[in-house]
């Protein structure tokens, strides 16, 4: 089997589980899916890869491309388990990063708690420098004071140091010079500087950026290099490609300078796939909808792309509460986490209603049917009591349910509680997992100016397939499609992305004083930064393309716009305050303020390569007689449990049809069909349900 062609290799750690899937010329050869291994990551991804080729002959000497998303470094913020971090900054402000914008984001909550700074005040130093707002210096940089430091910190056990100074962003010399003075006193120090991880305004979320960049760098490297010589051990004679969290690939040694890129790069995967199959179907404005062992992840797409932000937040205090969290400044994809997965635990609160997450059981110990220690109900303990999984075939039969033990922990926790049967009890998990999720997505699509009733919803993840039919309903959205392989969709995703870097700067620059040549030349000069990277990294400067944007609001505003750059010309200026003005109207309405400039505070220009000629599908069999397996007894709240017809997703033709109740089931997810529904094969494999 598959014994010519080029094979490309996507893994994806997830949570719960690890994904994989293989392609060749003609589609998807193999997929694949083990439980991570969270204090060894790379460990799983060995087992998932050396499991597929075995299982499916093929030679490791032919995999020309490996592509890799992992949970790392959000793991290792939440968990603190980076390196011992000091920060470095102006003298004066080395409290910025523990004020950070005076915030409260529960105004009421008299035992609000602030998210923790990655460096504790102890390890926070200010040095006698000053760098004016225009980029003059006031005060030099103090070298003997930097160097006596670096000294200190190194005696004291501090294995990394972020250097932030003042205004930085619009001039680095005292940045850099630090730098050599601190790697000449203690050349064991890891050093990240503001001016290369974040060269943006605003002291605060550049200090944060570069404190979290520095703080898992040392935890990346070895993960990295892990993982190389664990693919080398294969056979594999490539080294793999990282995603980054806006949707781009990058080497092993770019991801290493810059692991904070890597914070959003799973679930970029499933934004991505959304958009591979949204092209060859003809579908150019959809939702994404990734539901892990985890969370949810929702993502807008318009005209094929998906929508990207420059703002983030890790390691909240509140999980899903915006201004809880530290904040980094680094280009992803913009999605909205939701904390409802197959893991999610479910009780009864404090009102007597059902309620699902966000606190997970995850893969240690899971839920309560894998038989692995877990005693608290889960979404997936409810899935399986209601005979939406297959208890023999459940993540292609590496773990056998346990049905009982779930619906005993459901009859006790839930339904003796409420005083309900254990069928309700469950179906009233499963649906307050489907309303939670369809809630986030109304709000997330709606803030984006979009109305989530005309855009289908893409759902993947192991568990998409299973809410998916549920959440569209919810929304009212006009169709509802599952991928082939949607269990491991983020996986396949990886496979569609090009090589890709965001270079940024800011510089402030009212739009009526702006002189097109200047511009040109600052926009020239970030792209042959991008372009060094990513020739740097083995494309032909021939290959790479450029995209503009600038940062833009009217003035005295707190809080900028991303503005697409129309290309140089004679009316650019007045094409690129018209570009504002749309995008401003299209984001906020009509209410554009009349007779106030514009001014332009950021520029960014993201560098990419060619985009790969992955084909996500597979052929499928002849028709649905040959696809029926069986009959399964499934709930559905019109009528009960009934006998349910289970089709084998890999037997479904291009044009089959079925109309529910029905179970579609492969090796990583099953489509649950309710009563009434109906689904085609799409030629690109993928299963369009309309509800």
């Amino acid at each position: 089997m598959g014994e010519g062609g080029v094979l490309r290799v996507g893994v994806d750690i997830g949570g719960t589980f690890t994904d994989l899937a293989i392609l060749d010329d003609e589609g998807i050869l193999a997929i694949g899916k083990t439980l991570t291994t969270p204090r060894d990551p790379a460990q799983a991804v060995h087992t998932v890869l050396r499991r597929a080729l075995a299982d499916h002959r093929l030679d490791p000497a032919r995999v020309g491309l490996v592509v890799h998303g992992t949970t790392l470094v959000t793991n290792a913020l939440i968990e603190r388990r980076g390196a011992r971090t000091a920060l470095i900054t102006t003298e004066g402000f080395r409290d910025v990063v523990e004020m950070g914008r005076e915030h409260r984001y529960e105004l009421y909550d008299l035992n609000l708690r602030l998210p923790r700074p990655l460096a504790a005040r102890h390890l926070r130093f200010g040095v006698r420098e000053r760098l004016l707002a225009d980029g003059t210096v006031q005060t030099p940089l103090d070298a003997g004071q930097v160097e006596r430091l670096a000294g200190e910190l190194a005696a004291a056990g501090v294995e990394a140091v972020a250097v932030c100074f003042l205004h930085s962003h619009l001039d680095d010399r005292h940045e850099r010079r630090a730098r050599e003075i601190i790697k000449a006193a203690a050349p064991g120090l890891r050093v990240a500087l503001s001016s290369e991880v974040n060269p943006e305004i605003r002291e605060y979320e550049r200090a944060s950026t570069t404190l979290a960049n520095v703080y898992v760098q040392g935890l990346v490297e070895d993960y990295l290099d892990d993982l190389r010589g664990r693919l080398r051990g294969l056979g594999v004679p490539v080294d793999p490609l990282v995603m980054l969290s806006h949707g781009g690939l990058a080497t092993v040694d770019v991801a290493k300078r810059f692991p904070i890129r890597m914070l959003e790069s799973g679930p970029a995967g499933g934004a991505l796939g959304a958009v591979a199959f949204g092209r060859t179907g003809g579908r150019p404005d959809q939702m994404s909808f990734d539901m892990g062992g985890t969370t949810a992840k929702l993502c807008v797409i318009e005209r094929h792309r998906p929508l990207v932000t420059h703002a983030f937040e890790v390691d909240r205090v509140y999980r899903l509460r915006a201004g809880s969290g530290l904040p980094v400044r680094a280009p992803v994809i913009d999605m909205i986490e939701i904390g409802t997965g197959g893991g999610s635990l479910a009780r009864v609160n404090a009102l007597g209603l059902i309620t699902t997450g966000p606190d997970s059981a995850g893969a240690e110990p899971g839920p309560v049917c894998y038989g692995r220690g877990g005693e608290r109900c889960t979404v997936t303990d409810a899935d399986a009591v209601l005979g939406y999984l297959d208890p023999e075939r459940f993540g292609g039969g590496e773990v056998k349910l346990d049905v009982a033990a779930a619906a005993e922990a459901i009859r006790e926790q839930i339904a003796g509680r409420l005083g309900v049967g254990l069928a309700e009890a469950a179906w009233g998990i499963h649906a307050c997992a489907n309303e939670s999720m369809a809630n986030a997505a109304r709000v997330h699509a709606i803030e984006r100016g979009q109305d989530p009733a005309r855009l289908p919803l893409f759902t993947s993840g192991g568990n998409g397939p299973l809410h998916g039919p549920g959440v569209a309903a919810a929304l009212g959205s006009p169709a509802l499609v599952v991928p082939p392989a949607a269990g491991v969709l983020s996986a396949l995703g990886f496979l569609s992305a090009p090589m890709s870097i965001d270079v940024v700067r800011s510089r402030h620059e009212l739009l009526d004083e702006l002189a097109p040549e200047d511009a040109e030349r600052l926009f020239a000069s970030l792209e042959r930064e991008g372009a060094e990277v990513l020739t740097g990294s083995g494309l032909a400067a021939k290959e790479v393309r450029y995209e503009r944007s600038m940062e833009m609001r009217f003035v005295g505003q707190g809080s900028e716009i991303e503005v697409p750059v129309p290309a140089a010309g004679p009316d650019w200026r007045a094409e690129l305050a018209e570009s504002f003005h749309r995008q401003y109207a299209r984001r906020f309405g009509d209410v554009a303020p009349t007779g106030v400039a514009v001014e332009a505070l950021t520029w960014r220009v993201t560098a990419s390569g060619p985009a790969p000629t992955a084909r996500l599908r597979f052929d499928g069999g002849s028709g649905t007689g040959d696809a029926l397996l069986d009959h399964r007894e499934a709930y559905f709240p019109d009528g009960g449990y009934r006998p349910t017809p289970v089709y084998d997703r890999y037997r479904l033709a291009e044009g089959a049809e079925l109309t529910g109740p029905a179970l579609v089931q492969e090796r990583e997810s099953t489509l649950v069909l309710p009563p009434g529904a109906h689904c085609r094969v799409a030629r690109d494999g993928g299963i369009v349900v309309t509800l």
